[in-house]
């Protein structure tokens, strides 16, 4: 009941306030629509089985793929693999459980969105709606070192390397701009 008290209220939040903190008090600046905490943790991106088949994806969509494990951006000229020259893997090195059969025996909620800003009809699981605000990822220094057991498609920004990290789920990538 508690958790529920919680969800509801931070979901009344988001569209009431358009800055959001999780894992911590609140937001850095104004220019910032979601925040995360520094807890080690990253942000996890949704599994898709192929990009091909995701309809209506807008420039700056970001998920895993399940059809070759790689997590992807979306640009005008296509799907961009941010995880180049990898092979990852969704099999947990610690349970030994595929990550597949946990999201294929889930039912899908077609309609769930979260939307913080003024909501569109942009499609997506979590739409940042602001045009002049930023998502701040969540800050993990060495995440290869301090995110135990990380998941494919995890992202943050690495503080010692100054670098995105993405977790492919074999190994994390670094990008720079």
């Amino acid at each position: 009941m508690k958790n529920l008290a919680i969800i509801i209220f931070s979901i009344i939040s988001m569209t009431g306030f358009s800055q959001v903190a999780i894992g911590k008090s609140s937001v850095s600046s104004n220019s910032v629509s979601l925040e995360f905490g520094n807890q080690n943790r990253g942000l996890l991106l949704p599994w898709v089985t192929n990009t091909d088949d995701v309809a209506g994806a807008v420039d700056g969509t970001m998920v895993y793929a399940l059809n070759d494990k790689k997590v992807k951006v979306k640009y005008v000229s296509g799907w961009k693999d941010l995880s180049v020259n990898s092979e990852g893997k969704t099999i947990d090195p610690v349970t030994n459980v595929d990550g597949v059969a946990i999201q294929d025996a889930a039912n899908e909620n077609l309609n769930a969105k979260v939307s913080i800003g003024e909501p569109s009809s942009t499609p997506g699981i979590l739409v940042l709606e602001d045009t002049d605000k930023a998502m701040i990822l969540p800050k993990v220094a060495d995440p290869h070192l301090n995110i135990m057991n990380p998941s494919p498609g995890m992202m943050v920004y690495d503080t010692t390397k100054k670098l995105l990290a993405v977790f492919n789920g074999t190994f994390w990538s670094y990008w720079r701009s």
